[in-house]
């Protein structure tokens, strides 16, 4: 009975429609203001901002004009070493003596370059068109080394000008970083073509493990005043040259994007 007194109290009182409505409180006013001002930044900076990001590539330090493999062209047994690795070859300098049935033969260097590995020594037997040497093209004496990346997934993003970071992990970490800069980008290249222009088959099979790469040209930042005649991240860099071949991680700056790019299709 008590409940139903309450309800037809509650029916019979005036609906107090003249009374004023509080929409909001001042909190409320404040909050919604603030909330407005953000979103307000957070569109501009949107359209007017800018975000820059890397991209991590794996590459060699080699000479613009690549690396060939020498295949034996006679089958025999080495009887003659005539050259080691470093040595700066012309072109059909004899790196090996073969003695074969109608009589020693050599072998010798298809074109000019630094020999930069030999797998055969004396006494070891050879087959016509085995492996023998890897040498390194050279345009010209004292040619400076670029750094050749192989970038998966595209390089869209990747701009000639672009400043690279490079990883040498044969060299020590207080160092730093190699300095280079995209000089150049090519179109994704097989094994195939990789192991043409490095001179290493398996360095090839592994660049290719997840696809065909994209070849990018980075040129070395030079310095006057380092051993290794390159600009490094600190310390001037280590205080002796670095040999061709020698791998490298690299860190590619992007190009910087608005925030808006990445909504829009």
């Amino acid at each position: 009975m008590e409940f139903r007194q309450k309800a037809l109290a509650r029916l019979q009182s005036p609906e107090e429609l003249d009374l004023p409505v509080r929409f909001a409180r001042p909190q409320g006013w404040l909050a919604l203001a603030v909330a407005v001002v953000v979103l307000a930044a957070a569109g501009v900076w949107a359209v007017t901002g800018t975000v820059t990001s890397k991209l991590a590539a794996a590459g060699v330090l080699t000479r613009t004009e690549g690396s060939y493999v020498l295949q034996s062209p006679v089958a025999g047994q080495v009887v003659q070493v005539r050259a080691k690795p470093g040595d700066t070859l012309p072109a059909d300098a004899p790196l090996l003596d073969v003695r074969t049935p109608s009589g020693v033969q050599s072998v010798r260097a298809v074109a000019a370059g630094q020999l930069v590995t030999l797998t055969a020594a004396i006494g070891s037997v050879i087959s016509t068109g085995a492996s023998v040497a890897t040498v390194q093209r050279e345009g010209r004496t004292g040619e400076p080394l670029v750094a050749m990346l192989y970038v998966q997934g595209g390089t869209a993003s990747v701009a000639v000008g672009a400043q690279v970071d490079l990883t040498v992990p044969s060299v020590p970490g207080r160092y730093g970083t190699l300095r280079g800069t995209v000089a150049g980008i090519g179109q994704p290249q097989s094994r195939q073509q990789i192991a043409a222009f490095l001179g290493d088959g398996s360095l090839a099979e592994r660049l290719t493990a997840k696809g065909a790469p994209v070849p990018v040209l980075v040129k070395l930042a030079a310095s006057g005043t380092s051993a290794s005649g390159y600009r490094w991240s600190k310390a001037g860099g280590p205080p002796y040259r670095l040999p061709s071949m020698t791998p490298v991680g690299a860190s590619v700056r992007l190009s910087a994007q608005h925030p808006l790019d990445w909504l829009l299709p």
